[in-house]
């Protein structure tokens, strides 16, 4: 496949606009490197790590790729000086930020030379960001998985209305897992695109090979926004999340919530692969996709439907 250039590509020095999410108990560096082998940007999801953990994680992509890779690191995370303070040691040259004020951060990353780019789901938080000095924003809608805005923009209305109102380069997320939906989100102003429940339902994934399952037998309207009254999360239905729901009808509190969800929930789920009682994050696209295929294959069928599509249109 022919590399391609533009302001995403080349901020990031690889093939193609295309990011691999960092997913929590799913982005380690065997997802991470395949991706960034293949030409994409991989991410360590360093949410679900210990400090320690996300060291080691980031030494054996260095070993697994040559090429560029980076670490999704969410601001809300207990230990974030400890993680920021092992990207910066470990040379990490590539961070998204997520889940925070951009401003905390960015001075110091930027500082050391690497390229920031944060996650939002407004136009208001895309402008914060730029003027918080970030390299490029991701402008993820409602469609996706995990931690979700509050405002439950559309992937479709967000993109757009980010693109307009900042000057840096824009990467859509939220509902796309292909080449179709690419070229969807290029037509909007996107210059990249970040892939996330498509990359779940690969053998290099980190999560249970029974959550991978689960996602592949997904149906429209088998996942739904929840915990609001915390950070809202997009979540498969199962057990659990009726728990959720029950305890939110009957008009349940934050605190309430909290103790339902108690500690290592969504490791119980998409890592130790408990499809009943763990907290199973991901996005409404789990309703296209019907296979598990190697991340390399994932990133090729996207990056060719998406000029397939392209070269559709001009005709």
């Amino acid at each position: 496949m022919a590399a391609y250039s533009n302001r995403v590509t080349r901020l990031f020095s690889t093939d193609y606009p295309i990011v691999q999410a960092g997913m929590i108990w799913a982005s380690g560096w065997r997802l991470a490197s395949a991706v960034s082998n293949a030409g994409g940007l991989g991410l360590l999801g360093a949410g679900s790590m210990y400090p320690d953990v996300l060291r080691e994680h980031i030494q054996k992509c260095k070993a697994a790729t040559s090429r560029s890779f980076g670490v999704n690191l969410p601001l809300l995370y207990p230990d974030i000086d400890k993680h920021i303070q092992i990207i910066l040691d470990e040379g990490v040259r590539i961070v998204f930020t997520s889940a925070g004020n951009p401003k905390t951060w960015t001075p110091v990353l930027k500082q050391h030379g690497i390229t920031v780019v944060h996650v939002v789901s407004s136009s208001k938080f895309a402008l914060k960001s730029q003027e918080a000095g970030v390299d490029a924003v991701v402008a993820e809608g409602f469609e996706a998985g995990g931690h979700n805005g509050r405002e439950e923009t559309t992937t479709m209305v967000l993109t757009p209305g980010v693109a307009d109102a900042v000057s840096i380069p824009v990467i859509s997320a939220g509902g796309i897992g292909s080449g179709r939906a690419m070229a969807a989100a290029f037509a909007l102003g996107a210059e990249g695109v970040q892939v996330g429940s498509r990359f779940v339902a690969t053998p290099e994934a980190s999560s249970h090979q029974s959550f991978k399952e689960a996602v592949i037998k997904a149906q429209e309207g088998d996942t739904q926004l929840s915990l609001k009254k915390l950070t809202p999360v997009r979540l498969l239905k199962n057990t659990f999340f009726e728990a959720v729901r029950q305890a939110e009808l009957a008009g349940a509190n934050a605190e309430t919530l909290a103790a339902l969800l108690g500690r290592g929930r969504a490791k119980r789920g998409m890592f130790d692969g408990n499809l009943d009682e763990g907290e199973l994050e991901i996005g409404q696209v789990s309703a296209l996709i019907r296979d598990i295929q190697p991340a390399a294959t994932v990133l090729q069928h996207i990056w060719e439907e998406f000029n397939a599509v392209r070269k559709k249109l001009a005709e």
